[in-house]
């Protein structure tokens, strides 16, 4: 493993598009396979996989994920946390719509950003970096503007609700990652604590929902979650937690903001859905955001 670096470099920034493209794409491949997969019971087959999959990954490479190196109780509280993220999200999704649901997650960068400089002063906003983040997270609100109109329901806004705190939990669980000891262990075993607690935590939530399990879904369910498991559990977020190891979390959460806005584009691509200006107003406005956030620090001469 390298040094940390103060700025996001070539190979962050395609990552993080790349990873950021899948999981737009993710909300298509959910959206497609929700009314034949239960929700919960989707996420407990993904996370059981993306389980499974990491554990033969660590064998295969002699990644290490049970020694006693100090991680345990955050790597607890940071599975939880990612546990109820998702749980919040699934359920959230029951009572309010995918867009207005997508722009309260979204708020997760802020909750890095205000936070996280507490425990590690280095990941301070500048002013400037500040506004770039600001102009980003409005530019998701525009988006998905249509979402917002009309008068809300009492059920609409508990499913608000469950948005905003998913994006909390999404925020904290960043948090407890760079702020413990689990900011030096391998991203192996980082992600591992995530996907292994959530793996017990949505089986058990699922029965208490009553969702109905079952193992004989379509060719296309099939794919879907396996796309979902492979590179989308596995994959993407271990390149994910990689990246915290190694980069600023607070430029690393603004790049997320690209996430939303790649599932409209692949609703537009793949679904045949309306290109709308506000589209491509915000895709410009989060572009000119994310050159705000990662903008380095001038030198003083």
């Amino acid at each position: 493993m390298g040094d940390r670096k103060d700025n996001l470099d070539t190979l962050a920034t395609g990552l993080l598009i790349a990873c950021c493209a899948f999981w737009g794409f993710q909300q298509i491949l959910i959206k497609t396979t929700v009314g034949e997969v239960p929700p919960l019971w989707q996420a407990a087959i993904r996370f059981v996989g993306a389980t499974v999959l990491l554990a033969v990954w660590c064998a295969s490479r002699g990644v290490k994920l049970f020694e006693r190196d100090g991680t345990l109780p955050a790597g607890l509280l940071a599975g939880a946390l990612f546990a109820g993220e998702f749980t919040c999200i699934y359920l959230g999704l029951r009572d309010t719509a995918a867009s207005r649901l997508t722009v309260f997650l979204y708020t997760s960068p802020f909750v890095v950003a205000i936070l996280l400089p507490r425990i590690v002063p280095a990941e301070r906003l500048r002013p400037a970096q500040w506004v770039g983040l600001t102009i980003a997270f409005a530019a998701v609100a525009l988006a998905f503007s249509e979402g917002f109109m009309g008068h809300s329901t009492p059920r609409q806004l508990r499913g608000d609700a469950l948005a905003l705190a998913a994006g909390t939990l999404w925020g904290l669980t960043t948090l407890v990652i760079r702020g413990s000891k689990m900011a030096t262990a391998s991203a192996e075993k980082t992600l591992f604590y995530q996907v292994a607690v959530t793996a017990v935590v949505a089986p058990l939530l699922s029965l208490a929902w009553g969702e109905t399990w079952s193992l004989h879904y379509s060719g296309q369910a099939w794919v879907s979650i396996g796309l979902q498991t492979v590179i989308g559990a596995f994959a993407s977020y271990l390149a994910w937690m990689w990246m915290l190891r190694h980069y600023p979390a607070t430029q690393l959460a603004s790049f997320t903001f690209l996430a939303p806005l790649f599932a409209l584009v692949f609703g537009v691509v793949l679904l045949g859905e309306h290109l709308t200006p506000q589209l491509m107003i915000a895709l410009a406005a989060v572009a000119a955001g994310i050159v705000l956030v990662n903008r380095k620090k001038p030198r003083v001469a």
